[in-house]
């Protein structure tokens, strides 16, 4: 961790100052429920978002499904063994079931604010999925109902922490009036989402992967970084990515001839290695009239960028392509070493996709249902942790206050560099399926070289520009420290498990049952660290199926 002497980034004069006890960066689902969560223990809570709360995000323009399974022991412990098999059984049981009862309640609770739940015939609501704009719009409503003040457009630059490292605010700037701002409080919640390095993912425009490198840079660790190669199908004319409906559909190639194995759940890899060769095409042809209906109300929204081309998915065939979706639907993030989401940084939680999502999905996808999930969980004890933590804080009195940030803010001005070629970069190591979706250790390390390069670049430059310029750099700095915790994890993880394939590891090695913990800035390091799970599923006694 680095350390420099508060001062504001425009002077004094220029900047808006906040006090809170909770400091909450993020307004999607996370961070809106952390607002609710820290509130109802009496914090006075200032949410700050990079766009507008309630519209910005993964979720806002989205639908999605919950894990949300009825208070039913057998059916419980059936849902969590289909993901423990699935993750390489990196998953914890106490987490997955504590995951299962708060969103329980968080249903319960959103049922009560008047969510409008879809009805049967027979009346009962159906509460497996919601729609973001409905959702979200709703937590912006409950988020300020609870007492919280929110900050729009006014994405954090840095992390403030005291002269004994722990979290006491951020540095930010209002993208509309470009004046700086500083906000003090006694801890801070990270639910800043994902990464998914600007692939043009539906909702994934504010997603850059800030979280991270805000938490490195004050000391935080991070886990499950390998398990970040996760690429949302979609149609090629469209930012739409959502993979369920193409369960549905059969895939063909430039001729029109049927390409065997290509599919949704377990024929992607087909779907990537063909598209290095040619167009691959789909039609939502295996869908009945029930299932066809059933779509329209689920998810309205992927049907939009069809109705627009004069399409009809389920008769014609369409160009499809796959979008990198990273952490966003991966599982790594910030590392949680405690049931209030707390990190390794003193007064830093972290939570929705900003925290790993191992200890629920393992070396699995974390995206969609059980994200939706972990992000109302997670958020909500986040928010309470934090809540618990700043009134502690009180006691200390005065603080002396440092800066934590170190990239993308000050550097040698005779060594700029430009944010959107840096970011072009990255995107240029991480986007290709040839070296992100089944990875060779050749490649992992030819990337990392000019990764590497180029962070030492960042890092002791200076980028151009000035006032919300710097947003952009940082984004670029962030994206760039991202690509480098996954591809160094992911050279260590010599296996295949979960969404971490290995050209030259085809098969799961038992001895790498355990998770990789990773860190640093300029040099980046990776550990094992043990998980509780057992690694078969005989030897759990909830009886976990085979």
């Amino acid at each position: 961790m680095s350390v420099r002497d508060l001062h504001p980034l425009s002077g004094t004069e220029a900047s808006v100052r906040h006090d809170a006890d909770v400091l909450i960066i993020g307004g999607g689902p996370a961070g809106t429920w952390a607002a609710v969560g820290a509130a109802a223990r009496g914090a006075r809570v200032l949410l700050v978002d990079k766009g507008y709360c309630g519209t910005s995000g993964a979720t806002a323009p989205s639908g999605t499904g919950v894990w949300h399974v009825p208070r039913d022991a057998a059916a419980r412990e059936k849902a969590k063994a289909s993901r423990l098999e699935m993750g390489g059984f990196l998953a914890e049981h106490a987490w997955m079931d504590r995951v299962l009862e708060q969103t329980w309640n968080n249903i319960e609770t959103l049922t009560e604010w008047g969510y409008p739940f879809p009805q049967d015939e027979h009346g009962q609501l159906h509460r497996t999925s919601l729609q973001g704009p409905d959702y979200m719009r709703l937590m912006r409503k409950a988020a300020k109902r609870a007492g919280a003040r929110i900050l729009d457009h006014s994405p954090v630059l840095e992390l403030l922490v005291d002269e004994h490292g722990t979290a006491c605010g951020a540095v930010g700037i209002n993208r509309q009036t470009g004046a700086t701002w500083v906000a003090r409080a006694g801890a801070v919640v990270l639910a800043t989402g994902g990464c998914a390095f600007l692939s043009r993912a539906l909702g994934c425009n504010v997603l850059t992967g800030d979280g991270y490198l805000l938490g490195a840079e004050a000391g935080a660790e991070l886990s499950g970084m390998e398990f970040s190669n996760a690429y949302g199908l979609g149609p090629a004319f469209a930012s739409v990515t959502k993979s369920l409906f193409y369960n549905w559909a059969t895939f063909y190639d430039r001729d029109g001839q049927r390409i065997e194995g290509a599919g949704s759940s377990r024929g992607r890899g087909v779907i990537a290695r063909t598209l290095a060769t040619q167009p691959v095409y789909a039609c939502l042809d295996r869908a009945d009239d029930a299932i066809r209906a059933w779509m329209r109300t689920a998810q309205p929204n992927f049907f939009v960028p069809f109705d627009r081309q004069g399409i009809d998915p389920f008769t014609q065939h369409f160009p499809v392509a796959l979008r990198l979706e990273g952490t966003v639907r991966g599982t790594g993030g910030l590392h949680v070493v405690g049931d209030d989401c707390a990190t390794t940084v003193a007064g830093l939680y972290a939570a929705g996709d900003a925290a790993t999502r191992e200890l629920i999905c393992g070396a699995f996808t974390g995206g969609g249902s059980h994200n939706a999930a972990w992000a109302m969980s997670s958020g909500f004890w986040a928010g309470a942790g934090a809540a618990r933590f700043a009134r502690e804080a009180r006691a200390f009195g005065h603080r002396d206050v440092h800066r934590a940030g170190v990239a993308g803010l000050d550097g040698d001005p005779s060594a700029s560099w430009d944010a959107d070629a840096v970011i072009r970069a990255v995107q240029a190591e991480v986007f290709p399926t040839e070296r992100n979706w089944t990875r060779s250790g050749s490649l992992l390390e030819d990337s990392l070289q000019r990764l590497d390069a180029l962070w030492l670049r960042v890092r002791h430059g200076r980028p151009a520009g000035t006032g919300t310029q710097w947003v952009r750099a940082r984004e670029a700095a962030a994206m760039l420290a991202t690509s480098r915790w996954m591809y160094r994890s992911a050279l260590q993880r010599t296996e295949t498990r979960g969404m971490h394939r290995r050209a030259e590891h085809a098969a799961v090695d038992p001895a790498q049952h355990h998770r990789l913990v990773s860190g640093g800035l300029d040099d980046v390091w990776v550990r094992a660290q043990p998980v509780s799970t057992p690694a078969t599923p005989g030897a759990y006694t909830g009886k976990v199926a085979a």
